[in-house]
Parts: structure tokens; sequence; C-alpha cells
């Protein structure tokens, strides 16, 4: 399977150490076809190859956070991050301006997570795009872009009209709220 041709879910949430054991209630609240993006970077490799698993055995997408290597030992289908070597999965590249667009898209990013769209607790005090900022980046991608910061369904909505191609989020999948 190459990049080309495996579809990328448009749905993220992504794993943070914050989580704790509301992790596992917060997948369930994703939607069919969303993916998770498996960071946890205090873990040991061992140990967060081993949550991505078990996220990728519940049938959901993995996207992990590492070498092309480290993520198919994890189960994982794409890789999360700027990559220093191309590998043959999925590249999903966090960027915040123009210059890291460039380089993601020239690196073979298959998707983008611009950010920060709007205030979020991951960063709290961070200068954000807001919805105008946000379509000024966009515009400057080939690659689909997700909007990450502050997400939220509602706030995707608002955002489709800007160039956003979906979007992903920590916190909000820790709310149930819906």
């Amino acid at each position: 399977m190459t990049r080309r041709h495996l579809a990328l879910p448009r749905i993220w949430m992504l794993t943070d150490e914050r989580q704790g054991e509301a992790l596992w209630a917060a997948l369930a609240r994703l939607p069919k076809g969303a993916g998770v993006i498996v960071r946890h970077y205090s873990l040991l490799e061992t140990k967060r190859q081993a949550l991505a698993r078990q996220i990728a055995q519940r049938g959901i997408f993995v996207a992990y956070s590492g070498s092309d290597s480290a993520a198919r030992r994890a189960g994982a289908k794409a890789v999360y991050g700027k990559a220093k070597t191309p590998g043959r999965l999925p590249r999903l590249f966090p960027v915040h301006n123009c210059r890291e667009i460039l380089a993601a898209e020239r690196a073979g990013a298959t998707l983008l997570l611009l950010s920060p769209t709007f205030p979020t607790r991951s960063h709290p005090g961070a200068k954000t795009l807001g919805p105008l900022g946000f379509a000024r980046l966009a515009r400057t991608a080939r690659a689909p872009v997700i909007a990450l910061g502050g997400m939220t369904p509602k706030r995707f909505k608002r955002l489709k009209s800007f160039g956003a191609q979906g979007w992903a989020a920590i916190d909000a999948w820790m709310e149930s709220s819906f």
C-alpha cells in the first residue's frame, strides 16, 4: 500500500500524557473513520509502541510520532512529525507557517496539520492564526490541510470555507459534550 492509495482520515485525535486513563473514553467518542496520532513522548519507545498497537487493535487508523520503522513496529499506518528520512508510510507534518509548509511538502508530506488555529490549552498564550490566518496559509499548501489548535466540530464547520479539509484536537475529545 503506497501513500497515494491510502485514504487518510480527516478527523484526528492526538494523544497526550495529560489524558491518562481518560484516553480510552476519548477513543470511544471518535467518529467512525477518525484517526489517532500517538505521541506520548515521555513513554519509553516500547511502551509507546504498545499503546499504539492497543489503539490500532480497536480498528482505529493510527499515525505514530517517530521513524517509519518505529511506526511499522507500532502497527501504525502513517508517521507523524518532521521526517528525517523518507519512508514508505504516509507522512503527517505539523506546520505553523509558510516556510514549514514548503519544507514539509518538499519532504513528501501527505497531510499537513496547521496550528494553532484557535487558543488551546496545550499552548496557553500562544499567538493563534484565526480563520483568516489559517486561510492565508492553507492557500499556499498543495497537500490537504487539517486545522489543529482549539478545534471543535463547530469551529471546523466554520473553517471549511477557509480551506480546512479536516480537523484535529486533543482536549475536544476529552469532553463528553458531543
